[in-house]
């Protein structure tokens, strides 16, 4: 699976009340998958992300969650967006970005990619990777704000455009230069989206984790 993001710029805080990341269960596969659906030419079917959920020993997937659009109860919740990455020996490889159409242009995949490394953290994880689109200069703009720095192509790499992939890694992330950008921008991302938790509720479990000494 290939990075998947809807980059927008971060604007005004307005309507990010009663949002929090946690980590995704498998009943949220539906709505992921509506989300991939509705982002993506070459969007995942739902049994890829029951796969993901269920199967894959390696998958960590955090979801952002939010009241229900309409409202009409109190403890109704929806997901607005999702990330997903694959713990592989000391990597943290990043698969997969997306908010739902209607909640974008509010800063929430910066707050994705933010708890995406929070979970990495969490596991211990020396560098994070990833692969991005050539022509999404937004994303790779936001990723370089993270500490991604673009180290080689994948040529032809998207079957449905035949588009280069850009490979993207960071510095070891727990280096005192990574932490203090890490810092910096959670900082940034309180003021711009207050009363939001940046860390992510390990929910029902965080499998295999471990907690930095």
């Amino acid at each position: 699976m290939t990075l998947r993001d809807v980059a927008g710029k971060t604007s005004a805080s307005a309507g990010v009340a009663g949002l929090r990341l946690r980590m995704m269960r498998l009943e949220d596969a539906p709505e992921a998958a509506a989300i991939e659906r509705a982002s993506f030419s070459e969007g995942w079917p739902l049994t890829a992300f029951e796969r993901e959920l269920s199967l894959n020993p390696a998958a960590r997937y955090i979801a952002l969650e939010g009241p229900a659009a309409d409202g009409s109860h109190a403890l109704e919740r929806e997901i607005v967006g999702f990330a997903g990455l694959w713990l592989m020996l000391d990597e943290a490889h990043v698969v997969s970005v997306a908010v739902a159409e209607r909640h974008r242009g509010r800063g929430l995949g910066r707050l994705l990619v933010h708890g995406l490394v929070d979970v990495a953290y969490e596991h211990m994880m020396s560098v994070a990777t990833l692969e991005c689109r050539e022509s999404n200069t937004a994303a790779r703009s936001l990723y370089r704000e993270y500490g991604f720095h673009e180290v080689g192509v994948r040529k032809s790499y998207y079957a449905d455009t035949h588009e280069n992939a850009i490979i993207m890694t960071t510095e070891e992330l727990d280096s005192p230069a990574f932490r203090k950008r890490y810092a910096r921008l959670a900082a940034e991302l309180a003021g711009r989206l207050p009363g939001v938790s940046l860390k992510v509720n390990p929910g029902d479990e965080l499998r295999g984790s471990r907690s930095p000494g």
